[in-house]
């Protein structure tokens, strides 16, 4: 098959199923927004890639207006017509959008729709429920309004995939409820790419670089964003502002990240330092500068949404702290694998008391450590993941038959 997999963010486990599928013999094109500011994969052809692997990232020419909504509104739309050029020239037989926005996902889709190219709806998130929430609290009455338009924008797009591939089964109920055929609906939790994740010692030259070593070092690595409340880890590094041993340490871009480094700078924090995202080829290192790794989502997004962050976390063998409901699917895995503590989304007393039996307990930080990869290494098997994606794509890229329109 000619597959072109669309990931709006560039992440690493996205590139990972590329190249995975192209050494089973696909032609694969791999796109991403080289704007858009998150956390990237390995995004270049790396000697050993196969000659049917493809990489590329797009770019707009300009900043990207992330919290300029109608702006950004503007930029995301002009991004799905750049990947329908691609698609144009490429000719692929089927198309995943990933990680896209409504907006540039519904131009995508009409194109394929259009062309009789397979489709499949990637859904990483339920995206109107955030844009609900976020225009509420910005313009109510109007917010609610255009909310509601998405909502419908999104049911439409997903009845109309060819297949839909859900991280989640939580998203198997609302999918049905919006009329989505159960026998397009496939589950496929996401993962990280463990075997590039290497488990570095913790003295590694990343550590040593940003004087770290000799530290206790409580780590956020990631997108902070909506879903997140960066306000928590203002409120770590303030619980251990007398321990000089502990550094509380950011690695994020953006708006909330700046946010933390003025609270952090207002508030005399000089245990908390905010780093850039750091390139795909340190990641190892970081990770395992990291003594807990923290993350967190906020009780609008804890359902349908799944940090990638923890995933990752999990492959670097790592014991996690993660505020969310105890629904949200990362939250189970920390509790079931044993790997970490999961505290309530309000619970700031709560999310700090667990990083100090961490801190306190080195026992406790290891076995949750070594659960950690344990799981990563049970369930993030890139060859059996890839095999059940390649049974989707090529059952959905059949031409239909007798002329029928493989969509309703």
């Amino acid at each position: 098959m000619r597959i072109l997999l669309n990931d709006y963010s560039g992440h690493a486990f996205t590139v990972e199923l590329a190249r995975e599928l192209a050494k089973r013999g696909h032609n694969v094109l791999h796109l991403s927004l080289g704007d858009f500011q998150s956390p990237k994969g390995d995004l270049a052809r790396q000697p050993g890639d196969p000659a049917t692997f493809e990489v590329e990232a797009i770019s707009l020419g300009k900043p990207f207006k992330k919290y300029d909504f109608v702006a950004r509104r503007r930029q995301e739309i002009e991004y799905g017509r750049r990947v329908t050029v691609r698609i144009a020239s490429w000719q692929p037989d089927v198309v995943i959008g990933c990680n896209n926005p409504l907006d540039p996902q519904q131009v995508i889709q009409t194109y394929c729709r259009a062309r009789n190219i397979c489709f499949v709806f990637w859904l990483q998130d339920i995206y109107s429920n955030a844009i609900k929430a976020v225009l509420r609290k910005k313009i109510p009455v109007a917010g609610h309004a255009i909310g509601l338009w998405y909502e419908e924008l999104e049911k439409r797009l997903l009845r109309r995939a060819d297949q839909v591939i859900a991280i989640t089964e939580d998203f198997i109920a609302p999918l049905i409820a919006w009329h989505v055929p159960r026998e397009r609906i496939s589950v496929i939790e996401n993962w990280a790419p463990k075997d590039k994740i290497l488990l570095l010692p913790r003295d590694n030259e990343w550590s040593r670089a940003h004087g770290l070593n000799g530290k206790f070092v409580l780590m956020y690595s990631g997108t902070l964003g909506l879903k997140h409340n960066p306000a928590l880890l203002v409120a770590a590094a303030e619980a251990f502002k007398a321990e000089p041993a502990v550094a509380v340490v950011v690695i994020s871009e953006g708006k909330y990240a700046d946010e933390v480094r003025a609270a952090g700078e207002a508030r005399g924090l000089a245990n908390l330092s905010v780093l850039p995202f750091q390139s795909f080829q340190d990641y190892s290192a970081v990770l395992a500068t990291g003594d807990v790794m923290l993350a967190m989502i906020e009780p609008d997004a804890a359902i349908y949404s799944v940090p990638s962050k923890v995933l990752s976390y999990l492959s670097g063998g790592k014991a996690i702290v993660l505020s969310a409901n105890a629904a949200n699917l990362a939250a189970r895995i920390l509790m079931r694998s044993g790997a970490g503590a999961v505290v309530a989304p309000d619970d700031e007393a709560g999310f700090v008391a667990a990083i100090r039996r961490f801190l306190k307990d080195p026992e406790a930080r290891q076995k949750a450590g070594a659960a950690a990869r344990a799981y990563a290494d049970e369930n993030f098997d890139i060859g059996a993941i890839a095999a059940r994606f390649e049974s989707i794509l090529a059952a959905c890229a059949k031409p239909p038959a007798s002329g029928e329109r493989r969509i309703n």
